[in-house]
């Protein structure tokens, strides 16, 4: 029986390698199927990229082709735009919120009439002579002087819009003094824009108050004074005393860019300019018309605007063609404002034209000049500034 355990150990040794044998084969198998399921990921994983890179490049061209399209549509609004100025040219020679070209609703329905196959337009048209010219500020073409009318309105004007801007900003952190800063001054701050247009020399000629080169080269960075006309809002920034806040408001408290244009200039023979600065009383907004104003009337302005949009019904009750209309006004009948300060025409308009086809919304601003070439020629509107956005 001495055999036995060896018969039984030979049998275990053949199961045993049998066991491995088909273990090897199982494991051949599994690696197989692991082999087989990570190539299937690999190819389900990059059909799945391929997918989501086709998908993301047909966004973008549909993108693309909406916001070209956004464009397209935003320009042609402005084009209309254009037509609705020179046809209330031609219906008269004066300009107020009471045409069609400042009203809302008209506008809304004549966009509404143009056949986009999608999408929609929005058009506003503001009148730049609503606004004070800065350039108006200095007696150009010489520039060199104040110019005295635009020198009054200017201090009645600069001074109640620093005051509102401070106010909002004392309601929201320390005062000037507290803070250990002087609290700006309008008279310093007229003084170098003025210095910032004056064609002299660099010499702060205006006044101590005044800004010219030294002062700016001392920055960092360093730059020059201009000397010269503004061409852009944005040179605003540049000169002394004009902060972000004062520039743009702060606190619901509009900014000097929403009353300020540099828009306006006419020809003064021999290839020069001037810049009348008159503004439009017929549009003009509250802040503006109460600098116009002499100070004892200013706090009767809110009546100006009432006379301005009274209504029987659809019809406008008061005649706005004359510029000394505003003396028939309650409060106003002794006022005296100087005639070279107000118009009721004008030729300079800003279009803000919106055009948005899904979720693609572009924005053009543009501004345009009315003009006439010649008597026997048409009117025309020239673009002056284009902007998209």
């Amino acid at each position: 029986m001495m055999f036995f355990p060896k018969i039984f150990k030979c049998r275990t040794s053949c199961l045993s390698l049998f066991a491995l044998a088909r273990l090897k084969r199982s494991n051949k198998n599994g690696i197989a199927v692991v082999l087989a399921l990570a190539t299937m990921m690999m190819v389900v994983t990059a059909a799945l990229e391929l997918h989501i890179n086709e998908r993301n490049s047909m966004l973008d061209t549909a993108m693309m082709r909406d916001h070209l399209s956004a464009e397209e549509m935003a320009t042609s609004g402005v084009n209309l735009a254009m037509a609705i100025l020179i046809k209330d040219r031609l219906e008269g020679e004066t300009d107020s919120l009471q045409e069609d070209w400042a009203d809302a609703e008209t506008l809304a329905a004549l966009t509404s009439d143009i056949p986009f196959e999608q999408g929609k337009v929005e058009l506003k048209i503001i009148d730049e002579l609503s606004k004070i010219q800065i350039n108006a500020l200095v007696t150009f073409p010489e520039g060199r002087e104040f110019n005295t009318p635009q020198l009054n309105l200017w201090q009645r004007f600069g001074g109640g819009l620093i005051s509102a801007v401070e106010l909002l900003e004392g309601a929201s952190k320390l005062s000037s003094k507290e803070s250990g800063k002087e609290p700006p001054d309008p008279l310093a701050i007229i003084n170098s824009i003025k210095d910032w247009l004056d064609s002299g020399d660099d010499d702060a000629i205006t006044g101590l108050n005044g800004a010219e080169s030294d002062y700016y080269k001392s920055l960092d960075p360093p730059y020059a004074c201009k000397n010269g006309p503004i061409d852009d809002l944005s040179e605003l920034l540049l000169i002394k005393g004009i902060t972000p806040e004062l520039f743009a408001g702060t606190g619901g408290v509009s900014g000097l860019s929403q009353y300020v244009t540099v828009y306006g200039a006419e020809k003064s023979g021999d290839n020069k300019f001037t810049f009348p600065g008159k503004i439009n009383i017929n549009t003009a907004d509250a802040a503006v018309l109460s600098a116009l104003m002499p100070p004892e009337s200013a706090e009767f302005v809110p009546l100006l605007i009432e006379y301005r949009e009274a209504k029987s019904g659809a019809v406008y009750t008061n005649n706005l063609t004359r510029p000394d209309w505003y003396r028939s006004v309650p409060g106003f009948a002794e006022a005296q404002v100087d005639a070279s300060l107000i118009t009721v025409a004008s030729n300079f308009f800003r279009i803000e034209s919106t055009a948005q086809i899904e979720n693609v919304k572009v924005h053009v601003t543009a501004v345009v000049e009315r003009f006439k070439p010649k008597d026997s020629e048409p009117w025309q509107c020239k673009v002056l500034n284009w902007k998209t956005q």
